[in-house]
């Protein structure tokens, strides 16, 4: 089974708004609300591809039952811990406006409930696969990532980890099958910017070195690239098409991989769905559905970098 994580999921509130005006009262020309978070995105991708996972996280209050209700709607199975106090958070996405976002805080996570999640994390067995992914509350231990991977590191167990900084970083020593930085992520690891697919080599390679099997970098407009388990580097320049929205589009990226490695066991093959499934997404209102992915799958070029 695929277990994803989501610390603090949300409703996404997705709006346009036409001439907006500061200080004024505005009025939404479209509006769209989406369950949220990280790994509940990459569950429903994961989903519409025909790949079942459980998804687990935080939930609290009437926000919390809605999410509840959107996922199992999207016929992903969700096993979420209830919060008494608080509200589980609405994000405003403005997609129109330079994508504009307000993220609310969501509740309070105490200690207790930290270990309600381990729990059911403890009882994975050989064979699973955990998507760690997403920022954690403030509430919550700087170290959980590292956390969990200690508790289940005498399991055979293939981690995804798609989160930033020393979130990312403190976990490599475990050896995730997968990590999904984007190059502002990557810049921000290493304290650089990084302006081109060259530097985007170079410090992937240096997470690769540092443990992580699979490292994907990607670049929006630019593509995406791609340091193999065995050490090869593939590119893949961003298929054409009418971006939407880009809520969720590297959680999509995430699914993709993972679904086209679990049906092919090839990391190339894996890739190219990992892009084709980011990119739909983006092309779309929504997540993307299959035959959105198929669609974008066959516009896919995937091209080898000379090892640098």
């Amino acid at each position: 089974m695929i277990y994803t994580v989501t610390f603090n999921p949300s409703l996404d509130y997705i709006v346009s708004v036409d001439n907006f005006e500061l200080g004024m009262t505005n009025r939404t020309g479209s509006e769209l609300i989406l369950p949220g978070g990280k790994g509940i995105n990459t569950s429903i991708v994961l989903k519409n591809l025909g790949i079942e996972s459980t998804a687990l996280g935080f939930v609290a209050g009437f926000t919390g039952r809605e999410i509840c209700r959107r996922v199992k709607d999207y016929g992903v199975i969700g096993n979420f811990i209830q919060i008494e106090n608080g509200l589980s958070r609405i994000n405003v996405k403005v997609k129109n406006i330079d994508g504009t976002e307000i993220n609310g805080a969501g509740p309070e996570i105490t200690l207790d409930k930290t270990n309600e999640l381990y729990m059911l994390l403890d009882r994975m067995i050989d064979g699973d696969m955990l998507i760690l992914a997403g920022s954690i509350p403030t509430s919550m231990s700087d170290h959980t990532y590292e956390d969990i991977l200690e508790r289940i590191s005498d399991k055979k167990i293939d981690i995804v980890v798609d989160a930033t900084s020393n979130l990312l970083l403190n976990v490599l020593k475990y050896k995730p099958f997968l990590i999904k930085p984007n190059h502002h992520e990557l810049g921000e690891i290493f304290n650089v910017t990084i302006k081109s697919r060259e530097e985007v080599v170079k410090y992937a390679k240096e997470l690769h070195d540092q443990g992580a099997q699979n490292v994907i970098v990607s670049m929006g407009g630019q593509g995406a690239v791609i340091v193999a388990k065995d050490g090869s580097i593939y590119a893949a320049d961003a298929p054409r098409g009418e971006l939407k929205n880009s809520v969720g589009s590297g959680d999509s990226m995430v699914a993709g991989f993972v679904a086209g490695y679990l049906i092919s066991k090839d990391y190339l093959e894996a890739f190219r769905m990992g892009v084709a499934a980011g990119s739909a997404s983006a092309f779309s209102e929504n997540l993307a559905t299959e035959a959105e992915v198929k669609d974008v799958y066959k516009k896919v070029e995937i091209n080898k970098v000379v090892n640098m």
